[in-house]
């Protein structure tokens, strides 16, 4: 008959249901949604665990049959052997008979001896025989054993008397008549093999409880191999559509990272352009204000140093307290004339500008080291080089900004600097070997000075690298191309 979706009404459905206690199609739809759902997300755990609890549940019972059959195989094998000892030991009491009745006939020395080593085997065997059936614990057998084995000692004791001297004259006759009657040796013989058929059916007992054994095994092992097998095609099956299911949903996520990759690219390319910007502009602003100091505040201080030289001059010998008191305003103005000059340098170097890269960078590092008592190591070209202002101003900036760092935090006491330029890259390098740089350091967004060097080398398109070096101090390098890459022309975003 078809079957009956969830959401459709029952057959003959009526207004009101007949159990009023049963719950609403709506609730089981839902339990079935949430079963299904639980299915689809565990239902590779469930069947990995049930496999897990098959494999672990058919190697112990493969090793119980193992350890079985291995059990019963010994059993039938101790049995063949007290049925090969049965036998052994019947023929030495045979023989035994057979040496009393040769010496009784005729007194030679060689059947004693015989005697005796028979005598050794049958109590060997004996021992041998009384253990296995005590290990056993067979009554019935070791009850007809021990009827056995006071036979055969009486026997063997027995006969070494009769064997003790040799008979002569009527003594032979005598002796030949006490020799053990043929019953007795019939009944021996009687129960020897009624233990011997014992042995030989419990041996062929446990050789076919080991067979059925080892069916079972069969069965058992082909069973869960089988279970094993179908659970395995539901799990891979299941696998399949799950790994499916997600290099789908990779796939979706890689086109997102591309999108997200270009959209940061193109910010990237963006914000540098923006950083570039912002430096020019900074650096104009920079010219400028320099400019001013220097045309507007430079002449008012050498216009005032003038004046009061001229005033020290008139006063200096009517007049000794005031003049000495305008030559420390001369001081105070000469002071600020260095100042204004240093400020000047420090926001547009004129000897970059006037000399070059090279020129600035060996005074810039000389003038620090005489602050900071530092040893210097230059490693520069000989003549200066026309690299491009912007180029030249980026570097120079690193450098200061570097030098300023070894003077606050490092404690150096020597600084080396090389610069290396070749037909399409520059590079500068300034190392100092003071305590180094904190790896903790290099992570921080905070510090600013690092930022603003790494901003300013990748908007030229370079690549800025600071680490530590060995076996203590810091190191920073610095490549950029010597003509603008074309990142850093990328058109600024309209506002």
């Amino acid at each position: 008959m078809p079957a009956i979706l969830p959401d459709d009404p029952p057959p003959f459905a009526t207004d009101e249901p007949d159990n009023p206690k049963a719950p609403a199609p709506a609730g089981l739809a839902r339990r079935a949604a949430r079963f299904n759902e639980w299915m689809r997300r565990y239902s590779w755990a469930v069947a990995m665990t049930v496999a897990i609890v098959i494999t672990v549940g058919g190697l112990i019972i493969l090793e119980s049959g193992r350890i079985r059959i291995a059990s019963e195989y010994e059993t039938a094998l101790e049995a063949k052997g007290a049925t090969a000892q049965l036998s052994t030991l019947a023929a030495d009491i045979a023989t035994l008979t057979a040496d009393e009745r040769g010496f009784a006939l005729k007194a030679d020395g060689a059947f004693p001896a015989h005697f005796r080593e028979t005598a050794q085997r049958v109590r060997r065997t004996l021992a041998w025989l009384d253990a296995y059936y005590r290990r056993i614990g067979d009554d019935t057998a070791l009850a007809s054993f021990a009827q056995i084995r006071a036979a055969a000692d009486d026997e063997i004791a027995q006969g070494t008397a009769r064997l003790a001297a040799p008979p002569t004259g009527a003594a032979l006759r005598e002796r030949a008549l006490a020799l053990p009657a043929a019953d007795t040796s019939a009944t021996l013989d009687a129960a020897l093999s009624l233990l011997r058929l014992n042995e030989e059916q419990r041996a062929q007992h446990a050789l076919d409880a080991s067979r059925a054994d080892q069916r079972i095994s069969t069965l058992c092992v082909a069973a869960l191999c089988a279970l094993n097998i179908v659970l395995f095609i539901l799990l891979f099956r299941n696998l399949g559509i799950q790994l499916d299911k997600q290099a789908r949903v990779q796939k979706a996520l890689i086109t997102q990272q591309e999108e997200l990759d270009q959209l940061v690219f193109a910010r990237t390319r963006q914000l540098e352009a923006l950083a570039w910007h912002l430096q020019s502009v900074s650096e104009n602003e920079k010219t400028e204000l320099a400019r001013e100091l220097h045309d507007e505040l430079g002449s008012i201080l050498t216009a005032s140093k003038m004046d009061v030289a001229w005033v020290r001059g008139k006063l200096k010998d009517s007049e000794p307290a005031m003049a000495e008191k305008l030559a420390r305003a001369l001081g105070n103005l000469d002071q600020g004339i260095a100042l204004k000059r240093r400020i000047i340098e420090d926001m547009r170097p004129t000897v970059l500008a006037s000399f070059g890269l090279v020129t600035a960078l060996r005074s810039l590092v000389d003038e620090a080291a005489q602050r900071n008592g530092w040893s210097v190591e230059f490693d520069l070209p000989g003549d200066d080089v026309k690299l491009g202002e912007a180029i030249e101003i980026a570097l120079f900036r690193v450098a200061q900004e570097t030098l300023t760092n070894a003077a606050k935090y490092a404690r150096a006491s020597r600084i080396r600097v090389t610069l290396r330029v070749d037909e399409e890259n520059v590079s500068l390098s300034i190392t100092d070997d003071g305590i180094g740089i904190r790896p903790q350091d290099l992570k921080r967004t905070q510090t600013h000075g690092l930022v603003g060097m790494r901003q300013r080398v990748s908007a030229r398109g370079g690549r800025f690298e600071i680490e530590r070096a060995s076996p203590h101090g810091t190191a920073i390098s610095v490549s950029m191309p010597r003509e603008r890459s074309a990142g850093a022309s990328v058109a600024m975003p309209s506002a």
